[in-house]
């Protein structure tokens, strides 16, 4: 519409000669009464919808949701924001000339047009507007809408003619901003018309949905009106691609394609089911197959990948990313510039001297185009870095991973689980970081070369004096650079290092509370840590003093310019000062960048290295096994003069010249002393095992159950299918097979019920029946049982053995090892193993006759049953024949304390208690104050923080107070006199620099201090409350959450947090420093200013709940790939056993993706909140100049004009740096409320009391165990699990425990040692309550053996005594009793011989005589034997209790055992069912009581043991 701003002279001169119409008074009256005239109308048809329609049915009104109808909102808003732009230009303008009365109707003009288009917008955004005509139901504006449209496009035109054609040919000067105002009135006034007149769009007929996303739309329904429309709960995010796919081009421009997701994230808060899926680009599974085989085109095979080829493939992915983003930091430099260069012209031109009419605008426009350009380049040159960044991590982890699922044993041995975990969550994500750097590189050259090029413009030959200093600087942060990498690299070595031993201990916290180790290796942890600091210290005190050249670097090269110009006569003056300290400025990014990008580089080729070797290491033998099809041949496994090892190097082989034929349907037993290699017998069959040579053929498909059960965290029904369809009748067949029936009717959930890392919530049985139960499932033609039955009781093992076996699998072939002979009789072949031969071959009843090393294994379980023979029992077979009925074969009861850990709801309010293992707990909603007021107040008590203010507050006047020194001491132009000498010009430029500088690195220093600290404190409260966490916590926790804290946040505290803390305050601080300079040469900047900081304010605040529950869900996201992928390496032989490779491959890009989805929608949030603020600031930014230009020459200073300038050209990054500032600070803050979590977990009672509360030293003298009215249960709200027990175990006596599986017998131990605390009772040893005494003083005087034989990574040394208390005579004395001091003495490194992660360079077994090393190393008064002889044979189970028997005589020796023989000998039997006491006495006695439940348990074993089970068998 028509406004002018400077002819309104003219126009009076020509009133003689125009007719009253043509006057601009009465055109800018017509144009607010048409305005008025429609605000009337809108608010007449509010209240008549409000009184009259509301009245009728309350029906509301439907919002279109079309991209049009979005453009017509966007238009009302853009005109307003025009309007209102035009009011404060016209309003500074004439605040200084003077006003009258056609200036103040053209101002009220003005304000009603910016009133009226943002009331229409609101009611556009309300859907307020009458779109729809009633009886059609097509989308239009109402009558008088249109109407008045016409009228508005007709007064449009006029004005815009009479500007034209009257007033220019009346030779009437016009403005730019006259014809600018007209042109866009016109333009709104089409645009409106087309709107309303042209569209005649059905409601369902929308053409353009490119930025509709249903899904996140909240309760705006789409459709025709008739309730069919698309509803918000109907569609999740997940289930839907990004709107990025499919977004316009102003869409992408803007990053309005996420604003949904935003919207969304203030309706409620984000879940990852509500975040979109990625593009098939930017998703690995559709980025990594053409990734992969370009890779291995190029290298041929994998294993002969280098560096060089994983660079190129990388780049070769992401080339068109590349290039454009190139583009974009070409086009974002050349902009930066753009204002410098611009500054001493803007200067002149204040000063007066104007080349042309107009220079003003074209001054401002070319500032406020720059602006725009580098606004927008730079933020999408961010972006699609980071979207490549994310792109590239995806595809190495999915590279690392498939080739962790095909790696060799030997290979595996070369790293650790943690290690190969890195390459993930360290190396990976590097690489995909260091994309952001990636086109620094050449950046740097361009900016410093542009620089210069300014810089001699305007001071001419002292530029090479900055050019040098320039590189002197950057030369000396060379140094800082490599100094920094250095620390890095130790700093990441340390952190894995300490890493690695956290997640061994995690998954071995039972057994170090057991032994009371938990506090030892806890100051392990923090020994490692102290290492870890002893390098962070350095690293961050390095990067205080890089920070300091940081800020320091623009004052010394403005020093030694200005010194130098001085020195050389080239004249100083202000517009050319202003614009070299604005140059000098945008040089500090490069010469910081530097060291930043030496660095980064040799962290990303250090990475790329790493993870190139690591996809170097040989592959598993893709022929050691022949794989027949099935059918192709009648032999199922045939081994021809086989030579396997473990380790080629070696020069013997680990089995030796293996000869073996097995048919189809034959059951094979392998059977040998611990050590002999049975288990890699099976490994072979696999092709596990390097081949030396010979040949092995397997005919058929596979299925696996290993020694140590490999169970997947998730439902118990998924870890039974393993990728098969559910097909019910087989899958109920398998249930009922592996007695897994009643376990699942006493759980909750049944089979839904969730399992936690490693089977955490089950019992050993258990697990290695739903190990059994998968293989059963998977219906293969050959099965291969590495000693399954050990794990569980007599009984269930002889219903497996049966059912299994002899039922399910009656007509498959079967390899079993086992170390119980009496599942040997019904073997057609049985193999002896000795030193990895196979000594002997053939039926039961020939190797009787002439095996000699067969006689030693039967001859010791015939001793073990010795005893029973001597009592007689098992002799009648018609007493048996009635016992039998009684034995309840087809299933067992659950052991009780898992079960109440999985939530049995057998209360009053028969209500299912939740799962053990819950999603990952996530604070939810905005982080509270009370975190950052922790954080802050963890170190010296908060002391620091004000001091590191004042260092900022003082640097930032000091800078400002320079800058303004020679804006004020420094001639506009040579003609002006200088008001002060040279000499005194730099002196106190010099001065306030240096104090500055001083000023910037105490600030440094304290900041790196404080952040050191608080680090350290949080690290050693967080690691303190997990240690001394109960042992349910362990229970129901996945290692990998606490792994995430441990490792993620930690680093964040580390390294990140105290930098994101003090770079809120300092930008804070800076920002306010420019609102001050610009506000003292132009305060009405603040009419703009306010209302920008609000709408930036809200922008924030909108932004803010989708962006912190985003990066929550990454942390949350992490997590799961990191457990997945150490449960795939733990598992890999299993599931390459079941040709699993590809669904397990698939599974970790899902969950790759998980992760990657939050992280991209972040990237584009924080780009779509930049753009918009840098938009805002850019609007202050050209008001000010705006105004500046507007003030007559001489009113004020033009050099401190252009300082408002110089500094205002920064408003929009400081600004926009503020927002980010607490936007990021808010999601890094995450990770110290994560590790706060964590630091209030609930402790166990206290390990040591007070001195009168301690035992004497000799406690326990005698080992006397009370036990009164003992009551247990797991949790609060679950039932007894021991119902009141009441017993003595005599002090020196041997007491065995027996029951059914789930009669409380676990439970009993964890009780006595105080894993669980009692709920009612008490236990009293030697007359001291337990509870009464610290959990260490108990711990630390009894002796375990557990179920699960443990070691740790280290020596044989620090397994046997890791809290070295005893010296090498008594370890070796400790090794020679339980069998394995000549095992050690023949290892190269004695009692230094290393043991790798888990002990998996010792069997199985000789695990086990480790174990009962360390008691005979402790020698307590009391010990306990949880099922310790599980995992050896029967000759070295009866060695294990000859030991026990010679060297605990006067000790109290309470035995849980499956095998009945183990606690034959004892001097006592407990016999537990279901949490009570049956039977208590002597095994004499109870055996000769026939009826007696004993008297049944050994009555079974001694059947199964004489039995062969012909008569189970289907002939």
């Amino acid at each position: 519409m028509l406004f002018s701003l400077s002819y309104s002279t003219s126009l009076m001169n020509l009133a003689t000669g125009f007719d009253f119409p043509l006057k601009p008074i009465f055109l800018h009256g017509l144009s607010s009464v048409l305005h008025i005239l429609l605000l009337v109308g809108v608010l007449v048809s509010w209240v008549w919808k409000r009184v009259v329609a509301g009245v009728g049915n309350g029906t509301k009104e439907e919002k279109p949701n079309s991209t049009l109808f979005k453009v017509t909102k966007f238009c009302c808003f853009g005109f307003s924001s025009f309007n209102f732009v035009l009011l404060l230009v016209n309003y500074f303008y004439w605040y200084t000339s003077g006003w009258s009365e056609e200036r103040l109707v053209t101002l009220i003009d003005l304000g009603l047009k910016t009133v009226v288009w943002c009331v229409v917008c609101v009611c556009f955004h309300k859907g307020f507007f009458v779109f729809f005509s009633s009886s059609q139901r097509k989308r239009r504006f109402p009558v008088f809408f249109r109407a008045w449209c016409v009228f508005y496009l007709f007064v449009s035109c006029y004005c815009f003619v009479v500007d034209i054609v009257v007033l220019y040919e009346n030779r009437v000067e016009l403005t730019v901003r006259c014809i600018v105002s007209d042109v866009v009135s016109v333009c709104v006034g089409l645009f409106f018309y087309y709107v309303g007149f042209c569209v005649k769009n059905e409601s369902g007929e929308e053409g353009d949905r490119t930025l509709q996303e249903p899904l996140l739309n909240g309760d705006t329904h789409i459709g025709n009106g008739n309730g069919n429309g698309l509803e918000l709960k109907e569609t999740k995010g997940g289930d839907t691609l990004t709107p990025y796919s499919n977004a316009g081009i102003l869409s992408l421009l803007t990053f309005t394609w996420v604003g949904p997701l935003i919207a969304f994230g203030n309706k409620k808060i984000l879940d990852l089911e509500d975040i979109p899926q990625l593009d098939s680009g930017d998703s690995v599974v559709g980025a990594f197959p053409a990734f992969s085989e370009k890779l291995e085109g190029d290298c041929g095979t994998i294993n002969r990948v280098t560096s060089l080829m994983l660079v190129k493939s990388i780049l070769i992915s992401g080339w068109k990313e590349i290039l454009f983003t190139a583009f974009l930091a070409l086009l974002n430099t050349f902009a930066s510039y753009v204002g410098p260069y611009l500054i001493d012209s803007l200067v002149q031109y204040l000063n007066g001297k104007r080349l042309y009419e107009n220079q003003g605008y074209v001054l401002v426009s070319a500032f406020f185009l720059a602006k725009v350009v580098e606004c927008l380049t730079q933020r999408h040159w961010f972006f699609r870095l980071q979207q490549l960044g994310l792109r590239i991590r995806g595809l190495l982890v999915t590279m690392i991973y498939k080739k962790t699922l095909t790696l060799s044993c030997q290979s595996r041995q070369c790293h650790t689980s943690g290690e190969i975990i890195n390459f993930m969550t360290v190396d990976a994500e590097r690489v995909g970081i260091f994309s952001w750097y990636m086109h620094d590189m050449w950046l740097v050259v361009l900016q410093v070369a542009l620089a210069l090029l300014i810089l001699y413009k305007n001071l001419g030959p002292a530029s090479i004096a900055a050019f040098v200093t320039t590189i002197i600087i950057m030369l000396a942060n060379v140094p800082l650079g490599s100094l920094q990498e250095k620390f890095q690299k130790k700093l990441m070595e340390s952190k894995d290092t300490r890493m690695k031993t956290t997640s061994e201990i995690l998954r071995n916290m039972r057994i170090l509370k057991l032994q009371g180790w938990e506090m030892k290796f806890l100051s392990k942890i923090t020994e490692l840590r102290d290492t870890e600091q002893g390098w962070l210290k350095k690293f961050v005190y390095t990067s205080a003093i890089t920070t300091f050249v940081f800020w320091g670097a623009p004052t010394l090269v403005s020093v030694v310019t200005f010194g130098t110009c001085m020195v050389i006569g080239v004249p100083l003056e202000s517009g050319k000062i202003l614009s070299a300290l604005a140059t000098i400025r945008i040089l500090q990014q490069p010469i910081y960048n530097l060291p930043d990008l030496i660095s980064m580089i040799a962290q990303t080729k250090v990475s790329i290295d790493r993870i190139a070797s690591f996809l170097r290491l040989e592959d598993l033998q893709s022929d050691v096994v022949e794989r027949l099809s099935r059918g192709s041949s009648d032999t199922a496994i045939e081994v021809d003069d086989g030579n396997f090892s473990w380790d080629l190097s070696l020069p013997n082989p680990t089995l030796q010249n293996l000869n073996l034929k097995v048919f189809h349907g034959m059951k094979v037993a392998v059977c040998g002393t611990v050590g002999s290699g049975k288990s890699t017998l099976l490994s072979c069959l696999l092709g596990e095992v390097p081949k030396v040579s010979g040949t092995v053929k397997v005919c058929g498909t596979k299925a696996y159950v290993a020694q140590s059960p490999w169970i997947q965290s998730g439902k118990i029904e998924d870890n039974i299918l393993f990728g098969e369809e559910m097909v019910r009748e087989r899958y109920e067949k398998v249930l009922e097979a592996c007695s897994l029936k009643k376990d699942l009717e006493i759980l909750s959930f049944g089979d839904q019920t969730v399992i936690g890392e490693r089977g955490i919530n089950l019992s050993g049985g258990q697990k290695q029946r739903i190990q059994i139960a998968r293989a059963l499932y998977q219906d293969a033609d050959i099965y291969l049982f590495d000693d399954p039955f050990s794990a569980v009781d007599a009984h269930t093992g002889s219903h497996l053995f049966k059912e299994c076996l002899l039922g399910v699998l009656s007509s498959k072939t079967v390899v079993y090892v086992t170390h119980q002979v009496e599942f040997l009789p019904t073997a057609d072949l049985i193999l002896v193993m000795k030193d990895g031969k196979i000594t002997q071959s053939g039926k039961y009843a020939d190797l009787l006759n002439i095996g000699t090393d067969f006689m030693e294994l039967v001859g010791a379980h015939r001793e073990a049953l010795s005893t029973l023979e001597s009592s007689g029992e098992g002799k009648e077979s018609n007493e048996i024949s009635k016992l039998e009925p009684e034995v309840t074969i087809s299933g067992t009861h659950e052991e009780v304390n898992k079960n109440e850990q999985n939530g049995k709801a057998d209360d009053d309010t028969g209500e299912p208690k939740g799962q053990l293992v819950q999603d990952e707990e996530r604070v939810k909603g905005k982080v509270g104050l009370s975190v950052y007021w922790k954080y802050i107040t963890t170190a010296y008590g908060g002391a620091l923080a004000p001091f590191i203010i004042l260092a900022q507050i003082l640097f930032q006047t000091l800078q400002i107070g320079s800058d303004y020194w020679m804006a004020w001491a420094t001639p506009a132009s040579a003609d002006v006199e200088q008001p002060v000498n040279g000499t005194t010009l730099i002196e106190v430029y010099v001065g306030l620099a240096v104090g500055s500088a001083l000023c910037i690195l105490v600030r440094a220093l304290l900041l790196v201090t404080f952040g050191y600290k608080t680090a350290t404190i949080l690290f050693n409260k967080m690691h303190l409350a997990i240690f001394r966490a109960p042992m349910s916590f362990f229970d129901s926790t996945p290692s990998g959450r606490i792994l995430n804290r441990a490792s993620t946040d930690q680093s964040a505290v580390d390294t990140d947090i105290p930098y994101q803390i003090g770079s809120f305050a300092f930008s804070l601080i800076l920002l306010l420093g420019i609102i001050i300079v610009m506000s003292q040469v132009a305060w009405q900047v603040f009419i703009v200013f306010i209302p920008v900081i609000a709408i930036s304010i809200y922008y924030q605040r909108f932004y803010l709940p989708s962006a912190r529950e985003l990066s929550r869900l990454c942390g949350v996201c992490k997590a799961p790939i990191i457990q997945h992928f150490a449960e795939t390496i733990s598992g890999t032989s299993t599931i390459r056993s079941f040709d699993q490779q590809s669904r397990f491959h698939a599974a970790n890009m899902k969950l790759t993706d998980g992760y990657s989805r939050p992280k991209f929608n972040i990237a584009a949030a924080m780009e779509w909140l930049c753009i918009r603020l840098d938009m805002m600031s850019s609007i202050t930014f050209v008001s000010s100049l705006m105004f500046l230009i507007s003030i007559p020459p001489g009113i004020i200073n033009p050099g401190l004009a252009g300082l408002a300038v110089t500094y205002g050209l920064n408003l929009n990054q400081i600004q926009a740096w503020v927002i980010w500032n607490i936007c990021n600070l808010e999601n890094k803050i995450i990770s110290v409320e994560r590790i706060l979590q964590y630091t209030s977990i609930q402790s166990e009672p206290p390990l040591v009391l007070e001195e009168e509360n301690r035992p004497a030293a000799s406690w326990p003298a005698y080992g006397e165990v009370d036990i009164r009215n003992l009551q247990v249960r797991y949790a609060s709200h679950l039932p007894l699990v021991l119902r009141g027990l009441t017993c003595t175990f005599r002090g020196g006596l041997k007491t065995g425990i027996v029951g059914r599986t789930g009669s409380g017998k676990s439970t009993l131990i964890q009780t006595l040692f105080r894993l669980i605390e009692p709920t009612a009772g008490e236990v009293i040893i030697d007359s001291i309550n337990i509870s009464a005494i610290g959990l260490h003083d108990l711990r630390s005087r009894l002796s375990i053996i557990p179920q699960d034989p443990t070691m740790f990574e280290g020596t044989v040394r620090s397994n046997l005594d890791p809290l070295e208390e005893y010296n090498d005579d008594q370890i070796w004395e400790a090794l020679d009793k339980c069998q394995l001091g000549d095992e050690v003495r023949k290892k190269e490194g004695k009692l230094d011989s290393s043991v790798t992660e888990n002990g998996e360079n010792w069997s199985m077994g000789q695990r086990q005589l480790v174990c009962l090393g360390r008691v005979l190393l402790k020698k307590s008064k009391i010990l306990v034997l949880d099922e310790a002889t599980a995992s050896v044979d029967t000759a070295t189970d009866n060695l294990i209790q000859q030991t026990l028997r010679k060297h605990f005589t006067d000790s109290t020796v309470i035995t849980i055992a499956h095998r009945i023989t183990s606690v034959l000998d004892s001097d006592m039997v407990l016999l537990l069912d279901q949490g009570l006491i049956e039977e208590y006495d002597s095994p004499t006695t109870l055996l000769e009581d026939k009826s007696s439940s004993f008297a049944k348990l050994v009555a079974e074993y001694t059947m199964r043991s004489n039995s062969n089970f012909e008569v189970d068998r289907p002939k």
